[in-house]
């Protein structure tokens, strides 16, 4: 643990560093698109923070690569490299558009590029572990892999609206994601708890922490798609990972919850940013407009619409991200009863938190 307490600080000082330095350089040279009619900041902010979690990612492997606790990560370099190429494509691909606006489909091409890069290199969906079901045939599995990262991708993208809400929801989903990858190990290989979905997360968690000081409202400077496609694209990657941990012929009806996590997990903390994705595509499409177009029709603006501040409304997001993360960490501690127990009144709690402000609104109506 001591290992991958040091690569979450070194990242997070690192990102926080590059944050600091990105953001002098985007003033300098003036990287910032001008202010459109949707947006929430009433002064130009750079859109270039994604150059900064990709260089604090690089300095989590770096660092990783030379400390012997993780020399088994290393033993198969083409998955790290896989991943580092994988990024430094999406990040590419983002900057690009942050700063000049490219055409949907060729932002799209980018992203099938970066992600079948990964996918060929080995980090795929083969076997689930519901009764030893294996994907099918390589192809299938490449394709529905690289179709996986390409959804987890946008929706991070699509919720990166209101500051600090992107790096915040991933931050809290990733921590209680590697303290499942953490216990997994324990019991799958307690001789060395070192893997690289462990890796990926921590240095992912680093990234949402040293660039959230800089992030936050009022935001001095935005991930952009470059940032925010980078970090879906790195925690679809570490659950993936995981799967390779999980042999599907011993898992058993009592273990199911807790082996299917790492494919629920990505699933369930953006199943509103999911929701958003679907939505808006729907509703671009039925306007004539493209998929990839922006709009001020997300749920985080919907939340402001319904009567909630900036941080109010960034805040409901992260209390419905640690409600589902923790809810789903707990199936490896309690019986399903308590779980449920637990998520039952987690979940009222929620509901009278984001519904607050109508409530208030009936109430005074009422008198």
């Amino acid at each position: 643990m001591r290992a991958y307490l040091l690569i979450t600080a070194a990242v997070a000082l690192a990102t926080l560093l590059f944050t600091f330095i990105t953001l002098f350089v985007a003033k300098k040279f003036n990287l910032h698109r001008p202010i459109r009619k949707r947006d929430q900041h009433r002064k130009p902010v750079p859109r270039v923070g994604g150059a900064a979690i990709f260089l604090g990612m690089l300095v989590g492997f770096g660092l990783a690569g030379s400390l012997g606790w993780f020399e088994t990560v290393f033993e198969d370099m083409s998955v790290i490299w896989a991943i580092i190429g994988s990024a430094a494509i999406i990040t590419v691909v983002g900057l690009l558009d942050d700063l000049i606006d490219m055409d949907w489909t060729l932002k799209l091409a980018g992203q099938i590029l970066a992600a079948g890069l990964l996918a060929w290199q080995g980090v795929q969906i083969v076997s689930l572990p519901i009764g030893g079901l294996v994907v099918g045939s390589y192809g299938f599995s490449l394709v529905m892999t690289v179709l996986v990262l390409l959804v987890v991708m946008n929706a991070v993208n699509f919720i990166d609206g209101l500051d600090g809400l992107a790096a915040g929801v991933i931050a809290i989903g990733t921590g209680t994601f590697f303290l499942y990858v953490y216990l997994l190990a324990q019991q799958t290989s307690p001789t060395n708890y070192f893997n690289t979905a462990g890796l990926v997360s921590v240095i992912l968690l680093g990234a949402c922490i040293g660039f959230l000081p800089l992030n936050w409202r009022p935001a001095k400077i935005f991930m952009g798609d470059s940032g925010a496609m980078l970090l879906g694209m790195l925690m679809a990657t570490s659950a993936i990972l995981v799967t390779g941990q999980i042999d599907p012929l011993t898992v058993t009806r009592n273990d199911l919850l807790p082996a299917l996590f790492p494919l629920i997990l990505p699933v369930a903390i953006l199943i509103l940013p999911l929701l958003d994705l679907l939505l808006s595509v729907f509703r671009r499409l039925r306007q004539g407009k493209s998929p990839f177009q922006a709009d001020e029709g997300h749920l985080h603006h919907r939340l402001q619409d319904l009567g909630h501040s900036h941080p109010v409304a960034v805040l409901v997001f992260y209390i419905w991200t640690a409600l589902i993360s923790v809810t789903g960490l707990l199936f490896f501690f309690l019986e399903v009863a308590q779980v449920l127990l637990f998520g039952s009144i987690g979940l009222i709690g929620a509901l009278v938190f984001t519904l607050w402000p109508v409530i208030v609104r009936r109430y005074k109506g009422v008198q």
